[in-house]
This record gives structure tokens, C-alpha cells and sequence, in this order.
């Protein structure tokens, strides 16, 4: 197989742990006979610094000529004081926009080696964590009109929280039919209590209810669900809800975990291309130093495989050996135990990280 990867390396921590997949990704292509080929594209600050601009359009046009996007994380202070449509996020927005994914797929998963990492009783994470917030990715208040105006003597700021039927529709299927590939249980999140399009949110999931028999469908308030995660997350199996909810949930979900830093995720809209990416930021406290966890997007690599490029033996050859890394003790700064644990564990470099996986992997 041979198959064209955009890659966006970003801001910060992110050529780093970028280059950490590429290396995994490498070592896959030579143990299955594929052919990976990739086109560095500039997005985000480096963007900005270069181009003036966090997505110019000829990059953009690099993407959607792609099978599939990696992208590493965009962003930081030294940006902070440009104009709103300049900052780097812009550029990750207009991305999502251009290639037309509106289903972001966060998994919330504890890894056993990791379990005492979670902030959560170990009463509450015997009984695991294993559950998909299914986000909507490019509609609601982040898409929606933004304005700023003078009310008498004072400013007022507007942002408007906008959704079609046929938007929460696609999203909603998307939820359903990834429950339907887990364990059948469905939660719609949003705050029908208060708002209009909640409400509406709501009325569509139910209308698509009948379709699944095999789902069961469940309403939850986004507040209570916000409790819900830290208090029981064994109760969760797929999370579907819209822009501004998901964002906040789904970094939620990824704290529980142990560390955002093994948190993969993937963008998809029609058609087999995908944006893939970790969660985490650009961290730009510690770029350079070797010391960023490059595991989020080693295993966003393996998601790409998976669901852009068919490719499940593959990807599962990456999970296998970020799992036998983790048994063996290696460990990144992020997810290095404390007390009597840390004698039983080693310490690992972004680089060092990468070489243990892909080596795994050259092992056949």
C-alpha cells in the first residue's frame, strides 16, 4: 500500500513527538511492505512566523491533495497578542472546516500498567475506564457568529450557538453506529433544560433512536455528565455531544486517565480522510528538552491506520508494543510514579520513547 500523509509538526513540543511517530510509522511500512509518503505542511504559529497567516490556502489545498493528515500540536504565548483571526487555533478550525470532519473520536481508556497514575480512587478505577466521546466538530458557538459591540457605556460580547437538524443528525449517527461497534450503550449530553438548541439536539437523537434497536439511547445533562466522569466513568460507554461540550469534556475524560499525554484522537467526516492528532498542547515550557510524552501521537498514527487506511493488523502491531514498553517499565516524565513504584519504572526521553516502540516493531 502506498499512501500520502500530510504532516503538520506545529508549534512547541510538536516536531518532536511528530517525529517520534513518523519513526514508529517507518518501522511499520518495513515490517507490512507498505510505502508511507510525507509532505510537511505549515500550519499554526510556525505558519504565522512564515506566512503571515496560521493556514494559508496552498497548505490547505496540501492537506485535502493528502489520504490522511497528522498533526502534532499547534500554538503557544509568543502568539497570544495577534489579532483573533490570526492566532494559531484559527488555523486549526479553517482545517477542520476545509476537510470537512465534523466527528472528532476521543477515547478514554486507562491502561493497566498506568492505573495508579489516575487521579481517581483506585475504588472507582478497579472498575475501569474504557468509554468514546464522540464530539461534534464544526458547528455550535465555535462556528457561530462572534461579535463585540457597545451596549450604552460598557462592551457586550455576542456568540452565537448554532445547529441544523441535518448537523446534529450526522453527528448522531456517528454516535450510534460507534456504539453499536462497542457495548451498545449510547449518552447524549446536552443542557435541554436551558437551551434551544439542546432542546433540538435532543428531539433529533430520539428521532434516530428507533433505527438502532440494538443501542440503548440515554439523555444527560452536560453538568451532571461533568460529575458523572470523575464519580463513576465505568457507567460510560459511547458520549456523543456537540462543539463547545465535547471540547470540555473530552480534556476531562483524558485527565482521568493519568496523563493527556497517551491520549490519541481522530477528526473524520465523509470519505476515508481523517485529521489525526493527541489532545495535549504545544507545551512550549518544554520543547526541546526530550522530555515531551510522544505515546498521544504514536497511538493517533495507529488510529489513522485503522480507520483511514484499513489497516487494522497494522495498527494494532502499535498498541501491542506501547503496551510492552509500558510492561517493561519505561515510562515518560508525565507518567512516572511516585513513591515505591518509581523504583520498579525508568525514565524515558521523547526520543528514547519512540526508539522503544518502533523497536518493539522491528522485532516483528
Amino acid at each position: 500500500m502506498e499512501k500520502k500523509i500530510a504532516v503538520i509538526r506545529g508549534d512547541g513540543i510538536g516536531p518532536e513527538i511528530v517525529g517520534e511517530a513518523l519513526r514508529v510509522l517507518d518501522a511499520v511500512a518495513s515490517l507490512y511492505g507498505h510505502t508511507f509518503i510525507y509532505e510537511d505542511v505549515d500550519m499554526g504559529g510556525i505558519a504565522i512566523d512564515k506566512w503571515g497567516d496560521p493556514l494559508p490556502e496552498a497548505m490547505l489545498q496540501k492537506c485535502l491533495g493528502a489520504d490522511s493528515v497528522l498533526l502534532g500540536a499547534v500554538g503557544g504565548e509568543k502568539w497570544n497578542s495577534v489579532p483573533g483571526e490570526k492566532r494559531p487555533e484559527k488555523g486549526l478550525l479553517r482545517l477542520r472546516a476545509g476537510m470537512g470532519v465534523y466527528s472528532n473520536n476521543r477515547p478514554a481508556r486507562i491502561w493497566p500498567q498506568l492505573a495508579s497514575a489516575s487521579p481517581l480512587r483506585a475504588s472507582i478505577v478497579e472498575k475501569g475506564i474504557d468509554f468514546i466521546i464522540v464530539r461534534e466538530l464544526i458547528g455550535g458557538i465555535y462556528f457561530g457568529e462572534h461579535k463585540t459591540e457597545t451596549a450604552g457605556e460598557e462592551a457586550c460580547a455576542v456568540d452565537v450557538l448554532r445547529y441544523t437538524e441535518s448537523e446534529i443528525e450526522r453527528i448522531g449517527r456517528i454516535g450510534f453506529e460507534t456504539a453499536r461497534k462497542r457495548r451498545g450503550q449510547l449518552c447524549s449530553v446536552e443542557k435541554s433544560n436551558v437551551l434551544d438548541s439542546s432542546r433540538l439536539w435532543k428531539k433529533v437523537l430520539h428521532r434516530l433512536a428507533p433505527e438502532y434497536p440494538d443501542v440503548t439511547l440515554t439523555d444527560m445533562l452536560v453538568d451532571n455528565c461533568a460529575m458523572q466522569i470523575v464519580k463513576n466513568p465505568a457507567q460510560f460507554d459511547v458520549i456523543v455531544t456537540e462543539n463547545m461540550f465535547g471540547d470540555i469534556l473530552s480534556d476531562e475524560a483524558s485527565m482521568i486517565t493519568g496523563s493527556i499525554g497517551m491520549i490519541p484522537s481522530s477528526s473524520l467526516g465523509k470519505g476515508s480522510r481523517g485529521l489525526y492528532e493527541p489532545i495535549h498542547g504545544s507545551a512550549p515550557d518544554i520543547a526541546g528538552t526530550d522530555t515531551a510524552n510522544p505515546i498521544g501521537t504514536i497511538l493517533s498514527a495507529a488510529m489513522m491506520l485503522r480507520y483511514s487506511f484499513d489497516l487494522p493488523a497494522e495498527a494494532d502491531c502499535i498498541e501491542n508494543a506501547v503496551s510492552a514498553v509500558l510492561d517493561e517499565g519505561w515510562r515518560t516524565t508525565d507518567i512516572m510514579p511516585g513513591g515505591d513504584e518509581a523504583s520498579r519504572c525508568k525514565k524515558a526521553g521523547c526520543s528514547q520513547m519512540g526508539g522503544l516502540i518502533a523497536g518493539h516493531l522491528k522485532k516483528g
